[in-house]
């Protein structure tokens, strides 16, 4: 009896130093897996079902967490990075988002306008750097029928996005409506010169209204001195105009007062 207990007793304690190493050897193997994956990243995924096309809020976005060892370039960590973008693709809720599948917003005023390139070569120069929201004149130069011309293309076009700045300055992104898009890459393509020009954003404007005010009050000043001239030449005339009703009634009634004198005469 006393030998069946001892032999049990070893057996527990056996069984459990192999636990105890087998659970050892367990935490080593995941420490090393760990370490092998390099710990765990959070990236985003969509919160819920978003169409195509749609502008990304923070409201769509949420978390998930996966090993370093498997994330790649195109997986995205910073919302910022989402936010104001759109998928080109539907997206399923927990569908993680990546890189390749965002493009910018276009911030078109109109739905129907399009945005069309004007970058610089050759053909095509700018005589200011342009940044976006500036308004421009287009330019070109033409060579119909052996004739050459040169005329303003299209005037005061909105500059949606500007490319590069001083001397790395490479182009501009016009907002056209989609008629004259088809007529500026027609000239983008067979003009011998198109010049892009920086409109007037306003400046000047101030500066002219406030050269011109002294000219504007001369001419208010001017209808008050010809009422006075007025006023004078209807004083002089004054005499030769009867203004008493009670002269004028008068004047009418010596006539009539001589005629019925004479017309007594006769009678007599």
């Amino acid at each position: 009896m006393l030998e069946a207990k001892r032999r049990a007793a070893i057996f527990l304690l056996l069984a459990f130093i192999l636990a105890a190493v087998a659970g050892y050897l367990v935490l080593e193997k995941v420490k090393q897996l760990n370490a092998e994956l390099g710990g765990m990243v959070e990236i985003y995924v969509s919160n819920g079902d978003i169409p195509a096309r749609t502008l990304l809020h923070e409201s769509q976005l949420t978390k998930m967490e996966i090993p370093q060892k498997f994330l790649t370039a195109s997986h995205i960590t910073d919302k910022n990075d989402i936010l104001g973008q759109v998928s080109v693709v539907p997206l399923k809720e927990g569908d993680i988002i990546t890189d390749n599948m965002l493009k910018s917003y276009s911030n078109l005023q109109d739905e129907n306008n399009r945005l069309v390139a004007l970058y610089r070569t050759d053909k095509i120069q700018f005589d200011q750097e342009i940044a976006a929201l500036d308004r421009v004149d287009i330019i070109v130069s033409l060579e119909e029928e052996g004739k050459k011309s040169t005329e303003l293309f299209m005037k005061d076009v909105a500059v949606a996005f500007a490319q590069g700045t001083g001397e790395n300055f490479a182009g501009i992104g016009v907002e056209v409506s989609s008629e004259d898009a088809t007529k500026l890459i027609h000239m983008e393509n067979y003009a011998e010169y198109i010049r892009v020009l920086k409109a007037n954003v306003g400046q000047d404007v101030e500066v002219s209204e406030v050269e011109e005010k002294p000219a504007s009050v001369g001419k208010e000043e001017a209808p008050a001195e010809s009422t006075e001239t007025q006023t004078e030449t209807k004083t002089e005339d004054k005499p030769n105009t009867p203004t008493d009703p009670k002269s004028q009634t008068n004047t009418e009634e010596a006539p009539a007062s001589n005629t019925n004198a004479k017309t007594s005469e006769g009678n007599s």
